[in-house]
């Protein structure tokens, strides 16, 4: 028996695809036997598996576990869940490998698995070789088993560890992904007045859509601060591994700014302590860091890619511009929205108390949102190339770190390939309107120049 998967759904940091057209319950089988032999050949055998709340789910896990057991691994159903707490349920439970089938962000019509190799992120060439290891069928064989283990109050009780919180009033928008029921369980542990949006688990996303970096899905949680004078407001995507944040006047935190308050913090602890920002994050950031007495780091965007780099160079926390913060100090190195939600209220507390007035003493950067331009799956990284050749055939100072991010006196402009998505991604930022006007100049001249539509999707 073998299995080809859609040349489509094997993705840079997970397995994605259109749940009937490119992603079915053959291939969760088929990720299962192959996830299950590459586990045992390492002497492996017990994997934890979570799903999150959208229709297709279910039938996805279960088939999954199928596939576990008949490559003889054991299977830990841990349920229905946000991201973290199956990556939790991994260190905790003392497990090999973990699964982890959610959509993330994408269209209710979307789904997708994320896996653990022991405590590590398994992505790039790991996904690469468990499809040429299905399209061969080299499976092992055996009888595994499949256990139930109910471990959401555990991760509660973890999250808020060594935390005595502050009270404050903070409105909670959950978007009807999988962060609702932890957040219902959680505030009860917290002081002061909390609002909750969106917290019954809906697939299908009936308020709107689950990806708090997009400031149209943020409407609801700004209403809620405003009614109710909330101190400030948290929201998190569809698996509950993203934060979006506004402060008490409504204005949105982006995910750079979320970082330069939560290092503070840790710097304090951990003095000249490496803090990594991805490529899209505002020079701010890396500015903020190194005044902060810590050595700023700029990697790649991916959260298998982040997760890497912070062992490489023993990281105690790092960010993106999407949302997701990464703790090492005091917590297990992966990225989890609801843990970043409780080290920002000790933040803001120690911090002097208010978001708002942090949000005041940020420097006013001129910059895009996140542009993104169609682009094909085999195309967008070619494109990216060819901007590179002509960038450094003309002596741009380039940095190629992820995709090409050109800095001139007038800011910086970067261009990368999704590896999510089949877009382009860009954004810019610059000391002036004219100073943004001339890099966005550049930035579409160089689209042009490979064939692209500069049709921006902004916030």
């Amino acid at each position: 028996m073998t299995h080809d998967f859609h040349p489509t759904s094997l993705r840079e940091y997970d397995i994605r695809g259109i749940i009937g057209e490119t992603l079915g319950e053959a291939d969760a089988y088929a990720i299962g036997r192959s996830f299950g032999t590459r586990i045992a050949r390492a002497g492996g055998r017990k994997v934890a598996v979570g799903y999150d709340g959208r229709t297709s789910s279910p039938g996805l896990e279960a088939k999954l576990v199928e596939g576990l057991n008949d490559s003889g691994v054991d299977a830990v159903r841990i349920g229905l869940g946000p991201t973290p707490m199956l990556y939790f349920a991994v260190h905790e439970l003392g497990c090999d490998g973990g699964v982890m089938i959610t959509g993330s962000h994408n269209p209710p019509n979307y789904n997708g698995f994320k896996m653990m190799l022991g405590n590590g992120p398994f992505f790039g060439a790991d996904i690469q070789a468990l499809g040429r290891t299905a399209a061969a069928g080299d499976w092992e064989s055996g009888a595994g088993e499949a256990s139930t283990h109910e471990i959401m109050d555990r991760y509660v009780e973890r999250l808020l560890q060594g935390f005595a919180p502050p009270a404050y009033k903070i409105a909670w928008d959950c978007g009807n992904g999988v962060a609702g029921p932890v957040v219902e369980k959680l505030v009860k542990h917290l002081p002061g007045e909390h609002h909750l949006l969106f917290t019954d688990v809906d697939g299908t996303f009936p308020n709107h859509h689950p990806d708090p970096t997009d400031e149209a899905n943020l409407v609801d949680l700004k209403r809620v601060v405003a009614e109710k004078g909330c101190d400030f407001g948290v929201a998190f995507d569809g698996d509950g591994d993203r934060i979006g944040a506004v402060d008490g006047q409504g204005r949105v935190i982006w995910g750079d700014q979320l970082l330069s308050i939560l290092a503070a913090p840790v710097l304090k602890a951990l003095p000249g302590a490496v803090i990594i920002g991805d490529v899209k994050a505002s020079q701010m950031l890396f500015d903020r860091i190194a005044e902060l007495g810590g050595t700023p780091l700029m990697w790649k965007t991916g959260h298998s890619l982040i997760k890497a780099k912070m062992k490489e160079v023993g990281s105690p926390l790092a960010g993106e511009m999407s949302g997701h913060v990464f703790f090492q100090h005091d917590w297990y190195g992966f990225d989890d929205g609801i843990y970043a939600a409780v080290r920002l209220i000790g933040a803001v507390s120690e911090m002097g108390g208010s978001l708002t007035a942090l949000k005041d003493s940020m420097p006013v950067m001129i910059n895009t949102p996140e542009m993104r331009f169609q682009s094909s799956e085999d195309r967008k990284f070619v494109v990216v190339e060819e901007v590179l050749a002509r960038l450094e055939a003309s002596g741009a100072k380039v940095d190629r770190t992820d995709g090409a991010r050109v800095n001139t006196p007038d800011g910086w402009w970067l261009l990368r390939a999704s590896n999510t998505q089949d877009v382009l991604v860009a954004r810019a930022e610059a000391v002036s309107e004219a100073s943004l006007e001339r890099l966005m100049t550049a930035l579409n001249g160089e689209l042009a120049a490979s064939g692209v539509e500069p049709v921006v999707v902004g916030h």
